[in-house]
């Protein structure tokens, strides 16, 4: 049974840390995130006619983050995506990082960031109530050089914006690679799949990827392509063609090009909307990609409220680098060296539309 402890919810212990929920709202929007994995488990949003629903994929309990196999609502890292063959060389010294089968690394490995606890805290962030997490990898977790200190936070502003700011140091030279890997569905969690909804990607080049689902190299123009979201369509309109990369991948599971390099310039990735309850999604980032992923492999999961997440039942948008960066020089860099530090905001912005 969930206990309230100072505003805090304590879900359970974890190795004798303890595992608790936090909630931020403006009220209008409430957004719930639990230490484990930096995890958002809520997002209750308005639709058109102001009836509340939770938009986010998720399980009711602690146990159901524990078990997951899909990355629900967490934080991915310390390489989120995939690098083929995981053998990466960094200061003229190779390590090889935990591999999955099939021959790549995928996520941060056997037991990424999204199955840790942070440690966290409510904190104010410029007038504005915030959750502050922070996450100690040491070195040679998941086969990663150098003890990497990650701090994401979260902030609920009044504009209906959720701005997750990522920062992170480290002691050696590492790679590194997060993201938030939140499923959504505008409809409500539990309304079925999102292949009604409606996406922009103004996005002129997506990543082709090969048989190992890790990009070729090239950048390619999304003229003529399923891959042209450059107006506004169904997600279904072309995801059920013979195309060779919706194939391999059973569906949209690519990385757009936001910008060709790293640079702290925020830009619009995404926009997505239900048409029937009129809820939207807007989502900018300071990242170089974005990756939409269209729950090509949700099977029969067991949800929260009783829910059963089946194929297509959620889309992430994930603000990303390039994946397998590390193979590709001419990607921008994923290399972290002792002395910088990394930056990174994405905002996911909510609203409606009549």
């Amino acid at each position: 049974m969930e206990q309230v402890k100072n505003d805090i919810t304590f879900l359970g212990q974890i190795d004798g840390q303890e595992v608790v929920s936090y909630t931020l709202t403006n009220n209008n929007i409430t957004v719930s995130i639990t230490n484990f994995g930096a995890t958002i488990t809520n997002i209750i949003t308005p639709d058109k006619n102001g009836q509340l629903a939770d938009i986010a994929l998720g399980y009711d309990d602690l146990q159901g983050y524990i078990n997951d196999d899909y990355y629900m609502g967490g934080i991915v890292g310390r390489f989120a995506n995939r690098i083929a063959g995981g053998l990466v060389e960094l200061d003229g010294k190779k390590y090889q990082l935990t591999l999955k089968e099939g021959g790549f690394h995928h996520h941060g490995g056997a037991i990424g960031f999204n199955k840790k606890v942070w440690r966290s805290e409510y904190i104010n962030n410029d007038g504005l109530p915030a959750v502050k997490l922070e996450y100690l990898s040491p070195d040679g977790e998941e086969g990663f050089p150098g003890n990497l200190t990650t701090t994401v936070i979260y902030t609920l502003n009044k504009q209906n914006q959720l701005v997750v700011d990522i920062t992170a140091t480290t002691d050696q030279t590492t790679l590194l690679n997060l993201t938030q890997h939140t499923y959504f569905n505008l409809a409500g969690h539990n309304s079925g799949t999102i292949l009604d909804h409606e996406l922009l990607l103004p996005l002129d080049e997506f990543l082709p990827v090969n048989t190992m689902q890790v990009p070729s190299g090239e950048l390619q123009k999304v003229s003529n392509t399923p891959f042209d979201f450059r107006k506004s369509k169904k997600i279904v309109k072309h995801i059920i063609e013979p195309n060779e990369q919706l194939l391999l991948s059973r569906g949209y599971d690519h990385s757009w090009v936001v910008k060709h390099e790293n640079s702290p310039e925020i830009k619009l990735a995404a926009c997505a909307t239900d048409e029937n309850s009129g809820r939207t999604l807007a989502v900018f980032t300071t990242e170089p990609a974005v990756h939409l992923y269209t729950g090509n492999f949700l099977e029969n999961v067991s949800g929260k409220n009783g829910a059963t997440y089946g194929h297509r039942s959620g889309f992430c948008l994930e603000t990303q680098q390039y994946p397998d960066a590390p193979n590709k020089l001419h990607f921008p860099s994923t290399v972290l060296k002792p002395g910088s530090v990394f930056n990174s905001r994405t905002i996911f912005e909510f609203g409606t539309h009549k």
